[in-house]
């Protein structure tokens, strides 16, 4: 949720979105008092309501509790009620909430029949003996729990309080300003997270320490998540579904909490029908034979005919057509017909199924098909996926959606929505310990998704849930409601968040931290800083030296000062901070920024050390070897203390993931010189000339025209340098790109003395919109003929997982030039809209080797 006021802890009166919070003991004769010195307002809800409703109401005494120290009456009957209560229901079952509305004390028009909506209303005399009534009138269940856990937020109990720590902002009286608030309808209808790649974490952790008496991930574990998606306003999970836990429905009480919270359940792009077939307690091939539907089809229909008659009692959504065990393509040596014909026969073998046990017309049954992976070149061979069912366009797993909706899927009665990731488990490389996904690149991806249509289902990889609680909450905030955003307030949502948590000082020191713990992690995420790949050629086996620079530019030494500066900053931060909110400060901020310093340490000091030693420099060799190995050590300490701290809430959660075959968490070779004394190397930037070479400035316009509608803008928060310009957005008109009076940027350079410069021009990896589109944009100096760059990619070549790993495609063009000129001008011109360029480089023939080229820090 965006925050109106900044959250500040000796300021007793506090507005939160729509709710004014008063923590004064003296309250207005207006406010609904909660909890006063005289009284304290009961909870009513309606016996006959929804499970969901019913829970609610208790977690909200018991956030009452949390806040004033004192526990609310719960109450089922009007003739229990309170001087002052707070009555939570739906509109269809809360008998209460009916007699309001028949009075005409509540007015439920602009929510009747509506998804996931609530009122807030203050009334005063709403029965007799009563004075005054707080009134959460849901248009179904999840909109009462919704409206609920709006107030618990604005009184003090963050959606974290449990799986971050955060402290309760405590006070023994808390009153409510009058309200008479209605809530919109979401952006996009079903919100979700799923739980994945969970062997080093979640699993672990409840195996061993929170769900021990079961061993394994079942419902005690996910009632924590269901009650944390209900207070982030989410509606559905994935649950987890590796073969080393227990299948989802293997505990049959799972299914029966989720429903119980209202939350839905849906499942990956290979769970067809709920199924998951890499449990072996749901398939094994020794006794089930093989998965292939061409040949095994009785089998396997037996198993998803089974597993809906089971679920569908229950509010669920359905994955469609299938894909091979777990993560792989369809088994058989199919050719493509065969694919489209298999599939084909597939889903109409399921909505058979699916109309047989939920008893309504398929069309009125959520169905979704994920075209993941292979799944979406026999989508694009010509699979006809009926009307009805929701079309999941997936990122290519590394933050950068493959394609969206054409206009032609765009009708669709069944909608589209986003399969996204924070975290993944394969080749190129696994990204499994931390959240470095930025705010910016997932808010232009997921608008561009919504604006082509994809409302429906938005589903995000969360891993273990844990350290990506600040990107969840990004998600879940744009998802309620996308048109609340632009560039700058989704940069600064995060921020905004540490800030309401921790306090309003340190405002700018968490903007400053976060923009360069993502910017640093942009170029190379802390997982890829061994250099290795996965399931890939011989040659990038084993760990390696980086490609960052000690000896140009300060490629190394500044991203070693940068990373030291935001660690430093949130020790400090830390220090400063109250003890009740330091768990919380090390889970959602310190352990990501100081673990990301010390990888990177790891890997850049084990570098230095093989350069120095290759030149024959043993002590400084040395020196670099032992820091190296302090910053492995240090690494195993931070996760020691997150597992440790709390008195172990958390033990086991934490860990390096290895995946199955990654290595950087593993100590880089070094070789120590015995009898050598260590001599330390100045790490700090040195003043750095830029000679036969220069580097754009992108902010530096000395033109830009936009025509055909075209938006150009600056956007901060993405990029080597964190700013980056875009060409036009996604879903405006394509142009010709080798027209140089159209949309356009122009930049001026000097100092050139030589017959001709190459320009680097670094952009996004994007992928076209969707077929019939590209990636294309036009490079030009001194007004010559346009290259025109088209970075169109196939997933999984050499191209593409270079460009995932480091976040860019570098187009290099060549131009004479008059070095008689003093200067000179570039233009950048739009071809597909929605390219955005993030560095450029301009070699004049003096240009050193860096890893993504000289920072604009130079310039100043």
């Amino acid at each position: 949720m965006k925050y109106i006021l900044s959250f500040l802890l000796l300021i007793p009166r506090i507005l939160f979105s729509q709710i004014e919070v008063n923590k004064q003991s003296q309250k207005n004769s207006s406010d609904f008092p909660i909890a006063s010195e005289k009284a304290l307002a009961s909870v009513c809800f309606d016996t006959a309501d929804f499970v969901a409703v019913k829970k609610t109401a208790r977690l909200f005494a018991e956030d009452v509790e949390r806040v004033t120290g004192k526990m609310p009456r719960l109450v089922s009957s009007k003739s229990k009620l309170k001087e002052y209560t707070v009555i939570i229901g739906t509109i269809e079952k809360n008998l209460l909430i009916k007699e309001l509305i028949k009075s005409k004390k509540l007015n439920i028009d602009s929510v009747r029949n509506q998804w996931e909506r609530y009122i807030l209303k203050t009334i005063d005399n709403p029965f007799p003996g009563v004075k005054q009534a707080l009134v959460i009138a849901g248009s179904d269940r999840r909109g009462a729990s919704y409206g609920t856990f709006a107030v618990s937020e604005a009184i003090g109990v963050s959606p974290w309080y449990w799986w971050a720590d955060v402290p309760v902002q405590k006070s023994p009286t808390v009153s409510i300003k009058p309200i008479n608030y209605t809530s919109k309808s979401p952006s996009v209808k079903y919100r979700g997270i799923f739980i994945n790649d969970e062997d080093w974490g979640l699993k672990p952790w409840s195996t061993k320490n929170y769900e021990k008496d079961l061993g394994d991930i079942g419902p005690k574990t996910y009632a924590q998540v269901c009650e944390l998606l209900l207070r982030l306003k989410g509606n559905m999970f994935a649950p987890a579904m590796h073969s080393c836990t227990g299948a989802f429905y293997s505990h049959p009480e799972s299914k029966v909490v989720a429903d119980e919270y209202g939350i839905i359940v849906t499942t990956s792009h290979c769970e067809p029908l709920l199924f998951n077939n890499a449990a072996k307690s749901e398939w094994d091939s020794k006794r089930d034979g093989e998965w292939n539907y061409a040949k095994n089809k009785d089998v396997i229909l037996k198993k998803m005919d089974d597993r809906v008659r089971e679920a569908s009692p229950y509010e669920n959504i359905y994955t469609m057509a299938m894909r091979g065990v777990h993560d792989e393509g369809l088994r058989g040596n199919l050719t493509n017909e065969e694919k489209v014909s298999v599939l084909t026969q597939v889903m109409t073998d399921q909505r058979d199924v699916l109309t047989k046990y939920l008893k309504k017309p398929v069309t009125d049954i959520p169905q979704i098909f994920v075209p993941y992976k292979e799944t979406m070149d026999v989508y694009e061979l010509g699979l006809k996926v009926p009307d009805d069912i929701a079309l999941i366009w997936v990122d290519d797993n590394y933050g950068y959606m493959k394609r969206l909706s054409g206009p032609e899927e765009q009708k669709r009665s069944g909608g589209a929505g986003v399969y996204y990731h924070f975290s993944y488990l394969g080749a190129p490389h696994d990204y499994l310990w931390l959240n470095t996904t930025p705010p910016v690149l997932m808010y232009e991806e997921l608008l561009k998704a919504y604006q082509t249509g994809a409302n429906h289902y938005w589903l995000v990889n969360v891993g273990d849930i844990k350290p990506a609680e600040l990107g969840m909450q990004t998600f879940f905030d744009l998802a309620w409601d996308v048109n609340k955003f632009d560039y700058a307030s989704i940069n600064q949502h995060q921020s905004r968040f540490l800030t309401h948590t921790f306090g309003a000082q340190y405002e700018k020191n968490f903007q400053d931290i976060l923009d360069n713990y993502y910017r640093l992690a942009w170029s190379r995420k802390p997982e890829y800083m061994g250099w290795e790949r996965e399931w890939d050629s011989p040659k990038y086996k084993e760990l390696a030296n980086t490609a960052f620079s000690f000896q140009n530019y300060n490629d190394a030494q500044q991203r070693l000062t940068d990373y030291k500066r935001i660690s430093d900053l949130s020790d400090k931060i830390s220090k400063e901070l109250p003890e009740s909110s330091r768990a919380a400060f090390y889970e959602l901020l310190a352990y990501p920024v100081k673990g990301s310093y010390q990888m990177n340490r790891k890997f850049l000091l084990a570098q230095l050390s093989n350069e120095q030693l290759a030149e024959n420099k043993p002590a400084t060799a040395n020196w670099a070897a032992k820091q190296s190995k302090a910053a492995f050590d240090s690494i195993n300490s931070l996760t020691l203390t997150y597992n440790t701290m709390l008195n172990g809430k958390w033990n086991g959660m934490m860990s390096i993931p290895p995946g199955f075959v990654a290595k950087y968490q593993d100590m880089p070779r070094v070789n120590v010189t015995e009898g050598v004394e260590s001599t330390p190397v100045d790490l700090n930037p040195q003043k750095s000339i830029l000679e036969g070479c220069t580097i754009i400035d992108l902010k530096q316009i000395k033109n830009k025209v936009s025509t055909n509608g075209h938006t150009l803008r600056t956007i901060e928060g993405v990029g080597y340098d964190w700013y980056a310009i875009q060409l036009g957005e996604a879903t405006e008109p394509a142009a010709d790109p080798k027209k140089l009076n159209g949309t356009r940027y122009e930049y001026e350079f000097f100092g050139v003395t030589a017959d001709s410069v190459t320009i680097y021009v670094y952009s996004l990896p994007f992928w076209a919109l969707h077929k019939g589109k590209s990636t294309r944009y036009g490079i030009s100096v001194d007004g010559q003929p346009a290259f025109v760059s088209q970075s169109d990619h196939k997933e999984y070549s050499e191209p593409w997982k270079d460009r995932v790993l480091q976040n860019g495609v570098v187009s290099t063009a060549k131009f004479a030039v008059n070095k008689s000129q003093p200067t000179h001008t570039l233009t950048l011109t739009c071809g597909d809209p929605g390219m955005i360029i993030q560095r450029i480089v301009i070699d004049c023939g003096g240009l050193k080797k860096t890893y993504v080229g000289p920072g604009i820090s130079l310039l100043k």
